[in-house]
């Protein structure tokens, strides 16, 4: 059960008493405190919750938006102590240092502070995003100064590196992070991280090499290194994540695993020869965005309740279907935690395996060996297990597999790569699954896609323009009642005015008509009309409500409407 202390929120009308109780399970669910799954729920704003929990426990709250922190006093505790236990110093008073941090009663956190800082630590509260916001504008600054002086550094003096030179370099690398290179890749994947980037993109062309973060779903460039830093640059990642740095002429995949403010991170590494030079992905995996509730997916109240109920059948085929990098991952992984208890057993079958989650059988296809999806479907069937994950289906063995998975008891949860719901189904048929097994096996198929979050710290209410809503068949009388909102833009969202992304849906749950148009095999339009009579909401007229409610933009919604995203 929650603290007694969150009671009040009940009592105060803040939340309902449904709402504890759903956080207390999201809570039981994925092992982190009521408090944290109120917040992420955006049932109660994490300021507010902060400052309420520093009032039940006796301690001070303090705004760190609100005031300003001088750089003598953020000298006193070093970046990589801020950075790893979540604190920075807000003032000093006598010999006393103040220190704001999430947990004021994790008294570990305290003494070890003492013990490095070697002076009195008195314990400040303060909400766990403003202090990371807090630490990358205050450190952050000279973090950032340090890779744009180290590029400077390197544009002006004319070091060059030889090929034995740069594969001495790699091979020492390891050891010496001193080196400038190991210390600017580390640089770059740490101030990737710190900017919210999902991927980084180091780019060769002919006179220079471009270094783009794709934040929000948005490349941003970065910076420009000199030509002549490929190779090293090239190496050096290639080092990280166990890659053979001679072969230089086929595509090249591996991982690295690194720690970056107290948190640890996997990085997939992806490496394809060009005409100018091989050019580098990093996917930046955080482990922490698939702890994600249910709840916190960006589903409405009705989608919300379908979707409880789809993954609570006993057997069936669930797919979620969208692009690459629309959050599916995310959403079946929720579920899976949802789902995750000691009398069931889950095994995934993942092409490559992004997220370790505990207490779950995870399979890794390996294409060398013959491994493929098709094969370890067949071999989890004998594993006796209640709920199966594969990857995404892609050819007409694996869809068979699963669809025989599903007709023999078994709850199926898989990805596909089309445009909308309905045409998932005819894309199944399109592969050679018989139009009677669909019909049979599909239990609900969801399209999805991520749309941008209004900025929480410079969002505003306005009233948009006629232009922008006209292309959505929607009234004036219908404006007038939206909570429409847009971000000025602040240091908080790199001045784009958004911070964030949630996903949109549309939710197709199979009846007995739409199972009678499968077996006839009638087109996806078609399809599409009828789901839309029984209620299923488009990906767009799901955005437009949440422009409504002021969580995203009406920009985002035509983006969706034009293919744009």
């Amino acid at each position: 059960m929650a603290g007694d202390w969150l009671q009040q929120f009940v009592d105060d009308g803040t939340i309902s008493a449904d709402q504890l109780r759903e956080a207390e399970q999201m809570a039981s669910n994925l092992g982190i405190p009521v408090e944290d799954a109120l917040v992420r729920n955006d049932y109660i704003d994490a300021q507010q919750m902060a400052a309420a929990k520093a009032e039940h426990f006796g301690f001070e709250f303090i705004d760190l938006n609100s005031i300003e922190i001088s750089s003598s006093l953020v000298e006193l505790v070093p970046e990589s102590v801020a950075r790893e236990n979540i604190v920075i110093p807000v003032s000093e008073d006598g010999g006393r240092l103040n220190v704001a941090v999430e947990d004021p009663m994790d008294f570990a956190v305290m003494e070890k502070l003492r013990f490095i800082l070697n002076r009195d630590v008195e314990m400040v509260m303060a909400p766990k995003e403003d202090i990371l916001t807090a630490i990358n504008r205050y450190y952050g600054q000279t973090e950032t100064e340090s890779v744009d002086s180290m590029l400077m550094e390197f544009t002006e003096t004319a070091i060059d590196f030889t090929e034995t030179e740069l594969s001495e370099a790699a091979t020492a690398a390891e050891d010496s992070e001193k080196s400038p290179i190991v210390r600017l890749v580390n640089l770059i994947i740490s101030e990737a991280v710190n900017m919210r980037a999902s991927d980084i993109h180091i780019e060769p062309f002919e006179d220079r090499v471009r270094i783009r973060y794709r934040i929000d779903g948005v490349l941003i460039e970065r910076d420009a290194p000199p030509r002549r830093l490929l190779g090293a640059l090239t190496s050096r990642v290639k080092v990280m994540g166990n890659i053979d740095i001679a072969e230089k002429r086929r595509p090249q995949d591996g991982r690295i695993k690194t720690r970056i403010g107290g948190r640890d991170f996997d990085l997939r590494v992806s490496v394809m020869p060009t005409n100018h030079g091989q050019g580098i992905v990093l996917r930046i995996l955080d482990r922490d965005n698939i702890k994600v509730g249910i709840r916190n997916l960006g589903f409405g109240e009705e989608n919300y309740r379908k979707f409880q109920q789809i993954i609570r059948r006993p057997n069936g085929i669930f797919l979620v279907t969208g692009p690459t990098g629309s959050g599916k991952t995310t959403t079946l992984y929720s579920a899976l935690g949802e789902l995750n208890r000691p009398d069931r057993k889950i095994i995934t079958a993942e092409d490559p395996v992004e997220y370790y989650l505990p207490g779950i059988n995870q399979v890794e296809v390996k294409a060398k060996i013959g491994l493929n999806f098709g094969r370890i479907v067949k071999a989890m069937l004998r594993q006796a297990p209640n709920v199966i994950l594969v990857g995404e289906i892609r050819d007409t063995e694996t869809a068979d597999m699963a669809i025989q998975a599903s007709l023999t008891g078994h709850l199926v949860f898989s990805t596909l790569h089309t445009n909308d719901a309905p045409s998932s189904v005819t894309r199944l048929i399109d592969m050679g699954v018989q139009p009677f097994l669909v019909a049979s096996s599909v239990m609900a198929v969801m399209a999805q896609r991520l749309v941008r979050v209004v900025c929480s710290k410079c969002g505003e209410p306005y009233q948009p323009d006629p232009s922008e809503f006209e292309q959505f068949d929607i009234t004036a009388e219908q404006m007038a009642g939206g909570n429409f909102r847009r971000g000025k833009g602040c240091n908080s969202c790199q001045h784009t005015g958004y911070h964030g992304r949630k996903a949109v849906f549309e939710l197709m749950l199979m009846n007995s008509t739409l199972r009678e148009m499968t077996f006839r095999s009638e087109p996806s339009q078609n399809m599409r009309r009828q789901a839309r009579l029984f209620g299923m909401k488009t990906l767009v007229e799901d955005a437009v409500d949440k422009a409504f409610e002021g969580i995203t933009t009406l920009t985002e919604a035509y983006k969706l409407k034009t293919g744009a995203h």
